[in-house]
């Protein structure tokens, strides 16, 4: 034993009482003032239809992920929930439906977004809500169907009724609206939708600008007006440093995108380096997750990017990733409103490495202090690029200052994501015996890798559940007549690309049915709707490659499709679907033709030939792929028996339209050759198509 000092260990942290001879401490001191207010860490469903899987998961186990993304002292306990407004455009790993596919009609039952803001607020009333545009309908861009900003006045009264609608629909009060997401923005727009929302009775309602980069700063630096309309500025990605322009904007400034990463042990180390850097280094008060729920299919573009993972709703599988823990270090011992301590007095890097910030409750008396050590090879997170730098095992001195002089002790949580080279998961968000303060003096040593909590708030709580059912294939066999849902809702499963499907009642004899409901090309965000105009809905197992699907199917009378498809072994969606690639039956009914092809462009064509003839607007559609052949039947007639190209070897299913344009779809058959899942993690995150911000 040193002399004049006691060590205790605590799981492997040794907690170090100092009485003499301590090391330049790092001073905890309000003394000096406070910092910036904290506004909430937070995460993304949307961008797009990344909780999609979650909607039809099986309870308890639905109930349970919920709890550990929203309810409080549980698991992440997440302080904002930024929803897209569904533009019926993809926007990522899918499309969300919007609540006005047409200037002349309004429906806010369809998609999911309502629901899940339900849901977080049912588990923490105080949950700030943050509405996004990542896509349009065509008829908000008008003639151009590329720009929404050719008349402000369109996606101003647009952006208005789902703020109606969240408010006399599901008694939603939305907190916070952006512009575009990742797109060019317009200061017209942004000045019209401040006087569009106070004109309203939306005055609570904040504008975040422009979910970008920092270059709206400049903007409102020299513009009055557009300074007055926007409260915050969002930066997506900004790789913890924000811009000197943005600092002189005297707002209040977020990552309002962020992470985006693996979410193993690695991504865990990113979120939490830059849940403390951003602040440190930049002064973001709010970080906010791109992904909030990874719950979508694999490999959909950025596959288990999200906080946790939630992929199987035909078995209520899911799993608590690394991420909803290092939240938790923050989120269970803060609240929004609370304000950082100064840096030098509360806020900084240390010696060796890694970072800590403090924050106090609003009326002085809480304290909360977050250690990070991440290394860099084991916090790198997809973007931007991070620059080398170390981290060393070190003994950390904090002396409490001000009104924090007479604090007994802290209460401490710890997580260790690694142990040198080894993977620690077990080690995550563990309480520890409280540390004595003497004489205002803490001292530890932190090893690398490590999240600790230091803080005076008595809660805290790593929930848990009993595990859920084991991992199982999307099933073999599976049969959907669509009579089980509600109108306009999605149906389960089928996980649209592009174009907005949903449920709508025909009457008899087919009743419900699944109709794909764009009617013209939307204002795209993906690259996907810029050079197709085609819907492609995907379902299954991608590692299906002998499969049967059968669908029946009727264009519609008005406003109807060119023809539709049914397809099997589909190599990808997302951004890229207009490239995908399988084997797509093609019907086009008008015609009295179909055609075979490789891809969903059709532009690979394997054989074509006429329809026989129907009798009936609606016509059962049949393809069968097994091997290298293809078979196909039309209304149980034999269309043709072929050869196939070898690749893609395996994929979804999919149906779709050829065309923007109403097509009902019913009694969806599938049968497969029995596969394993798809377990290994992508190569490369950017598999398919996200633009870099």
């Amino acid at each position: 034993m040193e002399s004049g000092r006691v060590f205790i260990a605590v799981a492997g942290v040794w907690a170090l009482f100092m009485t003499a001879h301590a090391a330049k401490p790092y001073p905890i001191d309000d003394s000096t003032g406070y910092g910036r207010t904290f506004d909430g860490i937070g995460g993304i469903s949307g961008g797009g239809a990344t909780s999609k899987l979650l909607v039809n998961y099986p309870q308890p186990y639905r109930d349970q992920v919920l709890d550990f993304l929203f309810k409080p002292n549980f698991g992440a306990a997440l302080q904002i929930l930024k929803v897209e407004i569904g533009g019926d455009a993809c926007s990522t790993d899918g499309s969300e439906a919007s609540h006005m596919h047409n200037s002349w009609e309004e429906n806010y039952q369809r998609g999911y977004e309502w629901w899940l803001m339900l849901e977080a607020k049912k588990r923490n009333p105080n949950i700030k809500l943050y509405g996004l545009p990542w896509a349009f309908p065509g008829w908000v861009g008008g003639p151009t169907r590329d720009n929404p900003w050719t008349d402000p006045e369109r996606p101003a009264n647009y952006v208005l009724k789902w703020l109606r609608g969240a408010k006399a629909v599901y008694n939603l009060t939305i907190d916070y609206l952006g512009i575009w997401n990742e797109r060019m923005y317009s200061i017209p727009y942004i000045k019209l939708l401040r006087k569009t929302l106070d004109d309203n009775g939306f005055s609570n309602v904040k504008i975040v600008g422009a979910d970008k980069k920092w270059e709206i700063a400049d903007d409102i630096l020299q513009d009055e007006e557009l300074g007055a309309a926007v409260e915050n500025i969002g930066c997506h990605y900004p790789g913890t440093f924000s811009d000197p322009s943005a600092m002189k904007t005297g707002k209040q400034l977020w990552a309002s995108e962020d992470y985006s990463t693996f979410n193993d042990n690695v991504g865990g180390g990113c979120w939490g380096r830059i849940l403390n850097m951003n602040y440190v280094n930049g002064n973001m008060t709010a970080t906010i997750s791109w992904n909030a729920i990874a719950s979508y299919y694999n490999p959909l573009p950025w596959f288990r990017t999200g906080l946790m993972t939630a992929v199987e709703p035909w078995t209520g599988n899911y799993a608590v990733e690394s991420p909803i823990w290092i939240t938790a270090h923050t989120t269970q011992f803060t609240d929004i409103g609370w304000k950082y301590l100064r840096h030098g007095a509360g806020v900084g890097n240390f010696t060796g490495g890694g970072s800590y910030v403090s924050l106090v409750s609003p009326d002085g008396k809480d304290l909360t202090i977050v250690i990070e050590t991440m290394s860099h090879d084991h916090s790198i997170c997809v973007r931007p690029p991070l620059e080398p730098y170390n981290v060393t095992k070190q003994r950390v001195t904090f002396q409490l200052k001000g009104s924090f002089a007479s604090i007994p002790s802290l209460n401490m949580w710890y997580s260790r994501l690694f142990n040198g080279a080894v993977n620690v998961t077990g080690t995550m968000f563990e309480r520890q015996a409280p540390l004595k303060v003497v004489n205002g003096m803490v001292e530890l040593d932190v090893a690398v890798d490590e999240a600790i909590t230091l803080t005076t708030v008595s809660g805290g709580q790593k929930g848990s559940y009993p595990p859920p059912p084991s991992s199982q294939p999307f099933p073999s066999t599976y049969n959907d007549d669509f009579e089980g849902y509600s109108e306009h809702m999605e149906p389960n499963n089928l996980a649209q690309q592009t174009g907005s499907f949903e449920i709508i009642d025909v009457g008899p004899p087919h009743n419900k049915v699944v109709r794909q409901m764009v009617l013209s090309q939307p204002v795209h965000w993906c690259k996907a709707e810029g050079r197709t105009n085609r819907s492609i809905n995907v379902i299954g197992n991608y590692n299906w490659t002998d499969v049967t699907v059968q669908m029946d199917a009727k264009v519609g009378e008005v406003n109807g499709s060119s023809g539709y498809f049914v397809a099997a072994r589909v190599d990808r969606g997302g951004g890229e679907s207009d490239q995908a690639e399988g084997i797509f039956l093609y019907i086009f009914p008008n015609k009295s033709k179909y055609h075979l092809s490789g891809d969903f462009e059709h532009k690979k064509g394997i054989t074509e030939g006429e329809l026989p003839s129907s009798n009936s607007d609606w016509n059962n559609v049949m393809l069968t792929v097994q091997g290298g052949n293809a078979s196909g039947t039309y209304n149980n007639q034999k269309l043709f028996n072929v050869s196939i190209p070898a690749n893609p070897k395996y994929g979804f299913v999919a149906i779709g339209t050829d065309s923007w344009g109403i097509v009902d779809y019913d009694n969806l058959m599938i049968k497969a050759k029995p596969v394993a899942n798809l377990r290994q993690k992508p190569k490369d995150n950017t598999l398919y198509y996200k633009p870099k911000a």
